[in-house]
C-alpha cells in the first residue's frame, strides 16, 4: 500500500480540556518525571559506582532503569509542555519518533523482565552453578538481545502504523501517539495492521510471561523443598522486588487490553496509559530501593563518600 498521507501534523486531545486542571496536572506530572529521572538515572549511577552491585541481578536492573527512563522520556515531556503552554500540536515526524522510541523501550522492558526471572531461577534453583550459568557473556547477550528485540519490534510497528493514510482528521484522541488511537484515526483499511500488532505483541508478551511463569514455578518448588525458614525467607526476598515489578507491569496491560468490550473506552485507556507510560517508570526504582538491603547499603555508602569528598574540598 502506498503512503498517501496528507496529514503533516497531529493534534493531541490530551487528558482533559479543563483549563483549571492544566497547572495542577503539570505540577503532578513534573514531580513524577523528576522522581523518574532521579530514581532511574540514580540507580544506574549507583550500580556503576558500587562494586558490590556488579552482579547479574543489578546489571539487569540497570538496563531496566534505562528502559524506564527511555519510554518515560519519550512521552512525559511532551505531555507537560501541553499542560503548561496548551500546545498540543505534534508534527508527523515527531509523532513517528515518539511512537518508535516508546515501543522500543517498553518492548525491551518486557524482555528484560523475562531475563531477570531467568536470573532469579538460576540464583535460587541452581546456586552452586550460578556463576557459571550467569556469566558476563550470557548477561550481555540477554540484555543486548532485549534491546535489539525492542528496536526490531518498534521498527515493525512503526512501519506498520505509519504506512497508513491519515487524510480525514488529525486529532489523536490520546495524550501521546499510541497505536490504538492512531489506528482509529486512519482512513485506510487497517485490518492487516491490527493483525500484525495482535500477533507481534501477542508473541512478545506471551513468550516473556511464559518464561517468567516457568521460572517462578521452579523457584516456588525449590523454596517449598527448603528445610530452613531462613533460607526460604532469603529466597523470597531476592524475588519480591521483581515479582512486584512484574505484577504492576503486566497487571496494567491486562486491565487495559483484556477488559470486556462493553466496559472498554478511550477514557479508561488513557488512565491505564498514564499508569504504564508515566507512573510505572517512577515506581520501579522505588520498589527496588525500598525492598533491597544491598541497594540501601550502597546508597548510604555512596552518600558517605560524597560527604567525605565535600568535607575534604572545604
Amino acid at each position: 500500500m502506498e503512503n498517501n498521507t496528507e496529514v503533516t501534523e497531529f493534534i493531541l486531545a490530551g487528558l482533559t480540556d479543563d483549563p483549571e486542571l492544566q497547572i495542577p496536572l503539570f505540577i503532578i506530572f513534573f514531580f513524577i518525571y523528576l522522581i523518574t529521572l532521579v530514581g532511574n538515572l540514580g540507580m544506574i549511577g549507583l550500580i556503576l559506582l558500587d562494586s558490590r552491585l556488579h552482579t547479574p541481578m543489578y546489571f539487569f536492573l540497570s538496563n531496566l532503569s534505562l528502559a524506564d527512563f527511555g519510554y518515560s522520556s519519550a512521552v512525559t515531556p511532551k505531555v507537560m509542555v501541553g499542560f503548561l503552554t496548551g500546545d498540543k500540536i505534534m508534527s508527523y515526524n515527531a509523532c513517528v519518533t515518539q511512537f518508535f522510541f516508546f515501543v522500543a523501550f517498553i518492548t525491551a522492558e518486557n524482555f528484560l523482565l523475562a531475563s531477570m526471572a531467568y536470573d532469579r531461577y538460576a540464583a535460587v534453583c541452581k546456586p552452586l552453578h550460578y556463576t557459571t550459568t550467569m556469566t558476563t557473556s550470557v548477561c550481555a547477550c540477554l540484555a543486548i538481545g532485549s534491546h535489539v528485540c525492542g528496536f526490531l519490534n518498534a521498527s515493525i510497528h512503526t512501519s506498520n502504523i505509519f504506512r497508513l493514510s491519515f487524510c480525514a482528521s488529525n486529532v489523536v484522541n490520546h495524550f501521546f501517539c499510541d497505536a490504538p488511537a492512531l489506528l482509529a484515526l486512519s482512513c485506510s483499511d487497517n485490518y492487516i495492521s491490527e493483525m500484525v500488532i495482535f500477533f507481534v505483541v501477542g508473541f512478545s508478551v506471551l513468550f516473556s510471561i511464559l518464561v517468567i511463569l516457568i521460572s517462578y514455578l521452579f523457584i516456588f518448588v525449590t523454596i517449598l523443598k527448603m528445610h530452613s525458614s531462613e533460607g526460604r525467607q532469603k529466597a523470597f526476598s531476592t524475588c519480591a522486588s521483581h515479582l512486584t515489578t512484574v505484577s504492576v507491569f503486566y497487571g496494567t496491560g491486562i486491565f487495559m487490553y483484556l477488559q470486556p468490550s462493553s466496559s472498554h473506552s478511550m477514557g479508561s485507556d488513557k488512565m491505564a496509559s498514564v499508569f504504564y507510560a508515566i507512573v510505572i517508570p517512577m515506581l520501579n526504582p522505588l520498589v527496588y530501593s525500598m525492598r533491597n538491603k544491598e541497594v540501601k547499603s550502597a546508597f548510604k555508602n555512596t552518600l558517605g563518600k560524597a560527604k567525605l569528598s565535600i568535607g575534604f574540598v572545604f
